[in-house]
């Protein structure tokens, strides 16, 4: 018998009805673009290999034309939706629901909802473009401004993330989370992850909605590189709603050999860090090589765009039953 209230939803039926009108905006902001909504799975047989992710590992029985086995609850859609891209899809977008293993807080839970498009013949500012509408269109505000990786270091912390070595960027990280010691091990990107996180984001809390683009190469993930001033940056992009990161987006890497090697670094790091490797999706790879058409593609937090929306400061004020009460 329940003792107490933790059987009710921790969302509000106006919070769930706001949600419902969400899901409702974004299928008739594609439907009228004539971009394509697909389903993929939920379960495969590959997780992610970025180090910063842990996939939820289930472990499957062997069954008629399936011969079971550990598999995946995938942290985003993006493999399988590169693979119908390659299949002459075209635009396509997804409302998925994702996993994510260890993460719990105010503002994540193990399982979330996740906007996911790819739009072949754009770049990442014309995605941006598109981010904007959707987001400005929802929330009603001025569309979002953008500002370099780069230019938004120098003016909030008068650092220049290309060229401060890395001793400098571990003494800032250790300031800035308040222990000296703490990024004494740490590499530069973990460095300006930290500085990111505690410095940079509550400085864009006054700001309504910014663009932050041009990444170090570095932090490239799955999107192209190209030379700006002398250093190589990423056509990689993030959107800050009130400081609040909201999506991630890329012009999308089609080099099959590039992506290849980075895999195989991520589950270097991986392995360095004592984290379990990740196999490679090979039917990626396989796509990748027959084609993938230049795209660009993002992926975007419902819950986390409902939130500022509603004005909420936890997750669990959008999100009906979070893990705690699953």
């Amino acid at each position: 018998m329940c003792p107490d209230d933790s059987w009710q939803s921790t969302a509000s039926l106006d919070a769930l009805r706001e949600r419902a009108k969400l899901l409702s905006f974004v299928r008739q902001f594609f439907d009228a673009r004539d971009v394509l909504e697909v389903e993929t799975p939920v379960m495969a047989r590959h997780g992610v290999s970025d180090i910063h992710i842990d996939s939820v590992s289930v472990d499957t029985r062997p069954a008629p034309c399936f011969s079971g086995g550990q598999c995946f609850l995938q942290t985003s859609p993006e493999y399988h939706m590169k693979r119908l891209l390659a299949c002459g899809s075209g635009a396509i977008y997804q409302v998925f629901r994702g996993f994510r293993d260890g993460e719990r807080g105010p503002r994540h839970n193990p399982e979330f909802s996740l906007l996911e498009w790819y739009r072949p013949g754009f770049d990442d500012h014309a995605l941006m473009d598109e981010v904007g509408e959707l987001v400005s269109g929802w929330l009603g505000i001025v569309v979002p401004e953008r500002v370099p990786y780069r230019r938004l270091f120098l003016d909030t912390l008068d650092v220049d993330p290309m060229l401060a070595d890395v001793k400098s960027l571990r003494r800032l990280a250790g300031e800035a989370a308040g222990d000296a010691g703490f990024a004494a091990d740490l590499d530069r990107d973990a460095c300006l992850d930290i500085l990111m996180t505690h410095c940079i984001e509550p400085a864009l809390r006054s700001r309504p909605a910014v663009f932050v683009h041009d990444y170090p190469a570095s932090q490239a993930a799955l999107a192209r590189t190209r030379i700006v001033d002398g250093f190589p940056v990423a056509h990689r992009f993030e959107l800050y709603l009130s400081g609040v990161e909201i999506c991630n987006g890329y012009w999308e890497l089609t080099d099959v050999a590039e992506q290849r090697r980075r895999f195989v670094a991520d589950n270097r790091a991986r392995r360095l860090a004592g984290k379990v490797e990740m196999p490679i999706d090979e039917n990626l790879m396989a796509a990748l090589d027959s084609g993938l058409p230049d795209c660009a593609g993002v992926a975007l937090g419902l819950d986390r765009l409902l939130m500022c929306g509603l004005k909420k400061k936890a997750i669990s004020d959008v999100m009906a039953f979070p893990i705690e009460r699953a």
